[in-house]
């Protein structure tokens, strides 16, 4: 563990946003991070803690027949000229990189680990607290599927809670997403001669039509509306400005509700592009990441509902929530910045949705029944 500025879980979780913004956490570069939470945890006094990488783990071992298991990660998306923080008071915001995704929901897991991590503390349950790395990259480097595989006890639990961006919102579960390259086919020619030519650009003309027609499937689980999408991403064609091209590649992305799991996914992209298939056109998957279930009639899931007193809404996109569904844990997204603005220049988290997010979640982990 290297030398970093120290974090104080005693200060408000406005000042403790802010101090994790100031540190730069670039996917790859969490470690200064990385230490400084692990120091702050250690110092607790009342947490087992343990470091995989730039993984931080840390838990309770009071004997409570439940566990709690709160997850977040330290990295951001590449800074946009939006560091050092910036706060706005007289409109209620904080500015900067990673104020929405996902460091303000960092520093409420932080604030509870003070809370709840030091010798005395009666929480309801027992609590994990585990904060990761490299989330906003490729997923084979993602820290919490690292954990998951070298140390996988860590995320057991009767109820997980990623505190991603959700607005204050409780989201429940996740869309699965499958991302495709259809290769169309032709024959190369001269363009002045064209005829002799089969053009693979022309060809995808079709591709693109049935995507653009497509009709998303909307599904309701546990009253919660997931809407699918599939649609082309991107294109790449073209040799030079006077040849018939040969080849063609479409970028396919499908977000799938969850009760289809990733072969289904797959069965039905094949069908939808199946005239295409037939014609000679390949598709390769090149990842394929499954949902997460809503899972709100567990009776812990169902209790964090209730604690936070907000209506379960479905979670659009994917989370690592699918990670904690696949070990069969009831899993929930609940954070308090606004996904829409995760990446952006002008990405903030407004101050008022920080404590109540807090209060919510020490509402719950003082005396929830999970």
């Amino acid at each position: 563990m290297t030398d970093s500025p120290g974090l104080d879980l005693s200060a408000d979780v406005l000042t403790l946003t802010r101090a994790l913004v100031d540190q730069h956490s670039v996917s790859g570069d969490e470690g200064p991070l990385a230490d400084a939470v692990e120091a702050a945890l250690r110092r607790l006094g009342g947490l087992e803690v343990e470091r995989v990488g730039n993984a931080v783990l840390a838990r309770t071992d009071l004997g409570r027949p439940t566990r709690v298991v709160l997850a977040g990660h330290l990295d951001t998306v590449p800074v946009a000229d939006n560091l050092p923080s910036r706060l706005d008071e007289a409109g209620g915001r904080l500015y900067g990189c990673g104020t929405s995704d996902m460091k303000a929901g960092d520093a409420v897991m932080l604030r509870l680990a003070g809370r709840f991590g030091v010798p005395g503390a009666q929480p309801a349950h027992d609590l994990t607290f585990v904060f990761y790395d490299n989330e906003e990259v490729d997923s084979a480097l993602n820290g919490l599927g690292r954990v998951a595989r070298e140390h996988r006890g860590w995320l057991y639990g009767d109820l997980a809670v990623l505190l991603e961006p959700t607005d204050g919102e409780v989201e429940a579960g996740c869309q699965g997403t499958l991302r495709a390259v259809l290769e169309v086919p032709g024959r190369r020619a001269h363009s002045a001669r064209s005829w002799l030519g089969e053009n693979a650009i022309h060809g995808a003309a079709g591709v693109l039509t049935t995507l653009a027609a497509h009709e998303a499937r909307t599904v309701d689980i546990d009253g919660c509306t997931y809407r699918e999408g599939l649609n082309a991403v991107g294109i790449e064609g073209g040799v030079a400005g006077n040849v018939i091209p040969d080849l063609c590649r479409v970028q396919v992305n499908f977000r799938y509700a969850p009760d289809r799991d990733e072969d289904a996914a797959e069965a039905y992209v094949r069908e939808v592009l199946a005239d295409a298939l037939a014609t000679g056109a390949t598709l390769t998957v090149v990842d394929n990441a499954g949902g997460a279930l809503p899972g709100l009639g567990e009776p812990a899931a169902a209790a964090f509902v209730a604690a936070v007193g907000r209506p379960p809404r479905a979670k659009l996109g994917w989370t690592d929530v699918a990670r904690f569904a696949a070990f069969g844990i009831p899993a929930v997204n609940y954070g308090p910045g606004d996904p829409q603005l995760a990446h952006t220049r002008e990405e903030h988290v407004l101050v008022d949705r920080l404590q109540p997010a807090e209060d919510a979640l020490v509402a719950y982990l003082s005396g929830g029944d999970a």
